[in-house]
């Protein structure tokens, strides 16, 4: 091929590319939140949320979040508030742009090292469109998969132009570039490894020309290889300690008590071969897939061992010749290490998410396989080319249909219960989502489903009760949280739950120690700090109360109930020139409040101040015009000052 025509075959595949991207995932700019950690990202993260703050760069580099160290992720999602506000298409649609420059750059790192246009091409579009890479795109959430494989994708262009001109400045970019990868996602730590690899094909540095370079100056020039590569690893262990010291804390980590390391062996080796099957085969894919320790037997996980040992053995031996073979083998097998389960387990069998990087190893192997495979078929070019485009055409519409899923939580976990078995995590979110519309009885259903499956599943109790208190089934949300706290003691939002039960009971000093409970477990729970201020007011003990809405109040300065009722207990203290400040503070975040209006007259009139007690309660009964209250009040202050004449 002519340089005129590879460069006019150049700026077509970049178009392609680009075009076929967008005509599968333009859709999600129509999506919602789903309510799987999409609220403990975004839309309920306060952090979040405010957008940009010197506070929020703080925390996102000074605390960890979930079990990750990743504030280079924060700051993105932050970054989308600042500009867009909470808006989930512009963040589905941020998600697309970043997988769309990983598209280009995976094309073009690729051509660059391998100097091969229409594998490079392969690899890069069969990376953009296949169906298992949907999850990673479309879910907000997994922003630190786009975000991350970005920079590990600059890391690798730097290197290899470090590869062809050394020189520090690009050595210290390429390092900057992995450090700024491994802050978005620390499943990088693999990428030193990926560096050795490359090193081996297409970068071709271990080998030379026996008689040009004696063998002492081969072991030197390898030992400089290796030996460059030690800040690479250095990084990527301080990211382990940092992912491991923070992921002690996170109760959604399963332990090896539960999950034995027996199990977790087995759940991976099956793993790999699902995950490879799925390659050639991506059909039934969900958000989450059960795990279930049964589900595989001794004989299933020592044919998988037999069949990794096998490729591995086959791809070494046939690497001499075809070093693509064992670079693409153990890219796939190596990057996919620290989410197969053996460390970390989430009690998902398994997600489509994990194979974003590691996917791009196996599709090494076939492009650059079948032309070798097939090297002596008459007219290969066009027969692979031909293939080639049916192939890409079938991933991306398989890959489209499967976005149309991610549109809302409904459909989400609607799906993952059409194409997956006891699955209770499912149903608890299609619960969780009914709940959320208000469709109380629906939300009942779908969790007592969930809780049918896995009788253990505290989140499904907890929700259970929220449900049952919605349509005044009291009694029966007090147990439902008593037994979601029984199976998970540590859970706050439980104990908030049961609080609300127990007041909407009346029975206000059961609540007042479940949300007592609730504040021990975390401290910041706004909302409990509110309703523990409600609860001792019901029982007239308004200094308490005061100082419940005090904290609500230092944990969220604009909530401008806790303001208000703040006003009210210092009304009831008689503390009367106190209760002017919140008052007004509440009125005027939320000016159409009859109750602040209301429990500002009562301040005024209480210190004598009759006209402005009177504006407030005729603002109050201009709000509302049957409260009674403040037309009985407002009555007695013109007596007032009538008497007074």
């Amino acid at each position: 091929m002519s340089e005129s025509l590879k460069k006019h075959a150049t700026i077509f595949i970049y178009f392609a590319l680009i075009a076929s991207t967008l005509l599968v995932f333009w859709q999600v700019h129509t999506f919602d939140f789903v309510n799987y950690d999409d609220n403990i990202y975004v839309y309920e993260n306060p952090q979040i949320t405010k957008g940009l703050s010197c506070d929020g760069i703080t925390r996102a580099f000074a605390t960890s979040y979930y079990g990750y160290w990743q504030p280079l992720t924060w700051l993105s999602l932050m970054l989308d508030c600042q500009l867009f506000g909470v808006n989930p298409g512009r963040m589905h649609l941020v998600n697309v742009g970043f997988h769309l420059a990983n598209t280009l750059l995976l094309f073009m790192v690729f051509r660059k090292m391998t100097g091969s246009l229409w594998p490079s091409a392969f690899v890069a579009a069969a990376f953009a469109l296949h169906p298992m890479h949907v999850e990673s795109v479309v879910w907000i959430t997994e922003r630190k998969d786009v975000l991350s494989t970005f920079f590990l994708l600059l890391t690798l262009a730097a290197y290899a132009g470090y590869v062809r001109r050394p020189s520090v400045f690009k050595y210290i970019i390429s390092l900057i570039l992995f450090a700024l990868g491994l802050m978005s996602k620390p499943m990088l730590v693999t990428l030193p490894f990926v560096l050795l690899l490359l090193d081996y094909w297409p970068l071709d540095r271990f080998s030379s020309p026996q008689d040009v370079e004696s063998a002492a100056d081969r072991r030197r020039r390898v030992n400089q290889i290796q030996i460059e590569k030690f800040p690479f690893f250095a990084l990527a262990a301080v990211s382990s300690v940092i992912t491991f010291l923070t992921q002690q804390t996170v109760s959604t980590i399963v332990d090896f008590k539960t999950i034995p390391c027996k199990d977790r062996l087995g759940n991976a080796l099956l793993s790999y071969t699902a995950y490879m099957g799925k390659i050639f085969w991506p059909r039934d894919l969900a958000i989450f897939y059960p795990f279930d320790a049964g589900h595989f037997t001794l004989r299933q996980a020592a044919m998988c061992v037999l069949l990794l040992l096998g490729i591995s053995v086959f791809v070494i031996y046939f690497g001499r010749e075809r070093k693509y073979l064992p670079v693409g083998w153990f890219w796939f097998v190596g990057t996919l290490i620290p989410v197969i389960g053996l460390i970390r387990f989430t009690g998902s069998s398994h997600a489509d998410r994990f194979t974003y990087i590691p996917y791009i190893g196996l599709f090494i192997i076939i492009a650059w396989g079948l032309p070798d495979l097939f090297s002596k078929l008459p007219g290969r070019k066009l027969i692979l080319g031909i293939s080639g485009v049916i192939a890409l055409t079938a991933l991306g519409i398989v890959a489209r249909q499967q976005t149309s899923y991610w549109n809302n939580s409904f459909t989400l976990f609607s799906r993952a219960n059409e194409v997956t078995k006891n699955n209770s995590l499912a149903y608890n979110q299609l619960g969780v989502a009914y709940g959320n519309l208000g469709r109380w009885q629906e939300e009942i259903e779908a969790c007592k489903e969930a809780i049918r499956i896995n009788p253990d599943y505290a989140k499904a109790y907890n929700n259970l009760g929220v449900a049952y208190g919605s349509v005044g089934r009291n009694q029966e949300a007090v147990e439902a949280c008593m037994q979601s706290i029984r199976i998970k003691p540590d859970c706050a939002e439980a104990y908030y739950n049961l609080g609300i039960a127990y007041g909407n009971l009346g029975s206000w000093p059961e609540a007042i120690e479940a949300y007592g409970q609730a504040i021990r477990l975390k401290s910041d729970y706004v909302d409990t700090h509110y309703n523990l201020g409600v609860a001792y007011g019901h029982l007239g003990c308004w200094q308490e109360a005061s100082e419940a809405y005090g904290q609500a109040i230092r944990l969220k300065p604009d909530y401008a109930e806790a303001l208000n009722n703040l006003g009210n207990a210092y009304v009831q203290l008689g503390r009367w020139q106190e209760a002017i400040e919140p008052c007004t503070q509440s009125i005027r975040i939320k000016p159409d409040c009859a109750e602040a209006h209301y429990n500002l007259g009562n301040a005024y009139a209480n210190l004598d101040r009759w006209q402005e007690a009177i504006e407030a309660y005729r603002q109050a009964i201009r709000i509302r015009p049957d409260y009674v209250q403040a037309q009985n009040n407002l009555d007695v202050c013109q007596k007032a000052i009538e008497a007074n004449k």
